[in-house]
């Protein structure tokens, strides 16, 4: 498998760990998404993600783009570790939460968005703080809530699921913008089991070989 990524994008963090936790070895293939106007933008890069955005997988002749799409199909084709519990509604429910990372808290920080906010609205870098801040909070507020209900070492009782993945990307992320986590205790003890976890090391954004 080859994975096209950045060292510090979120989504790629994601599919990093995902693919350490079930042990599948694969080459990293960097992205800059900065240097140059972003090499997400090349033809040859939007030749095989139209969206030109990390990270891509390719298995073969087989291309992805997404990251839930990637880890389900990593899940579904791959053996080891699994990555959601056996119980339909316990599955559905990490998948909810899982979706409100990805889907509710992170497209609100991306990348492009920055810099459609400092390029095209003229942001100033506070004002953009203060974005970020405010969105990842609202995000944090609700998934703290729902943990205080589900969690014990991790999100989904004692057993490492596809929303530990997202919620560690998505912390790192918030730490990186110094929001203030202080108010999370359920968040962080979640982050803080993972990250002793060898694939979550081995995952970690400056662990990467194009690491800045």
């Amino acid at each position: 498998m080859k994975l096209y990524g950045y060292w510090r994008s979120t989504a790629a963090y994601r599919v990093r760990i995902a693919l350490h936790l079930k042990g599948i070895r694969f080459e990293s293939i960097p992205v800059h998404l900065v240097k140059n106007g972003g090499e997400q933008h090349y033809d040859n890069y939007a030749a095989i993600n139209p969206n030109q955005l990390v990270p891509t997988l390719i298995d073969g002749d087989f291309v992805l783009h997404q990251s839930l799409a990637i880890i389900d199909y990593i899940e579904a084709s791959q053996s080891g570790l699994s990555l959601y519990p056996d119980c339909i509604k316990a599955k559905a429910q990490v998948q909810a939460l899982a979706l409100d990372i990805s889907c509710e808290i992170h497209p609100l920080n991306n990348l492009r968005v920055q810099q459609y906010l400092a390029t095209e609205l003229s942001i100033t870098n506070e004002a953009k703080s203060q974005w970020i801040n405010h969105w990842m909070q609202i995000g944090f507020n609700a998934i703290e809530k729902q943990l205080a209900l589900t969690a014990g070492c991790y999100c989904y009782e004692d057993q490492i699921t596809v929303a530990d993945i997202c919620l560690v990307a998505q912390v790192y992320n918030a730490n990186r913008f110094n929001v203030d986590m202080s108010g999370y205790p359920y968040i962080n003890r979640v982050v803080d089991n993972c990250n002793k976890l060898e694939a979550f090391q081995l995952a970690l954004p400056e662990n990467q070989l194009d690491a800045q």
